[in-house]
């Protein structure tokens, strides 16, 4: 198989069109770099982990997405994520959980940054509105699950502590976050050659 052929398949498993302009993918395809074929076969992979539901593989497909500004992706697993059973709330949780940790990423990150030459900032407040996390449509677990894979995604180290051991304090065993953690990577990257 060419990897202009690997290119439209991708396009195809992701229902985009095959003729839509994506730059990255293009410079890739024509230097026939062998990334796309791995990208292909990542993206099978952890979106059919067997640690995590399809729906579920989707939402948080989709909350990388969305942090990552990509409207074509996020609007194809939306609708991946509907075909698997996802319902308007959760794609709407699944937006405000990337939002609600662009901002708990940034604000815990500097905590965590400045923590060994000014603690004065570890005792203040942080004022911060977070209702979403009290009782998410999705539940708990996946919740937490999501808002680890965005935090590993945005960098954040004291986010993915904290919400790593909220996820396996509802549950989740070590497999599903790493394989929820491949996935995020995997989107992250799609989100790039996809650009």
């Amino acid at each position: 198989m060419s990897l202009n052929e690997t290119k439209i398949d991708l396009l195809k498993d992701l229902g985009l069109d095959e003729n839509e302009n994506f730059p990255n993918l293009e410079i890739m395809s024509d230097g026939e770099t062998k990334f796309l074929r791995d990208l292909r076969i990542n993206l099978k992979n952890t979106l059919g982990s067997e640690n995590l539901y399809l729906k579920e593989a989707y939402l948080i497909a989709l909350a990388i997405a969305v942090n990552e500004g990509n409207k074509i992706l996020s609007n194809a697993f939306i609708n991946h994520a509907k075909l698997n059973g996802a319902n308007e709330a959760e794609i709407a949780e699944a937006h405000a959980c990337a939002s609600t940790l662009a901002v708990n990423n940034v604000f815990y990150r500097f905590k965590h940054f400045i923590k060994s030459s000014n603690e004065n900032y570890q005792s203040m407040p942080a004022g911060i509105k977070m209702n979403i996390m009290m009782n998410p449509v999705l539940g708990k677990e996946l919740f937490e699950l999501m808002s680890l894979a965005v935090s590993a995604v945005n960098g954040c180290e004291s986010c993915v502590n904290s919400h790593e051991e909220s996820v396996r304090k509802y549950g989740s065993s070590e497999a599903r976050i790493f394989d929820a953690i491949r996935l995020a990577s995997i989107i992250r990257g799609l989100c790039v050659a996809l650009n």
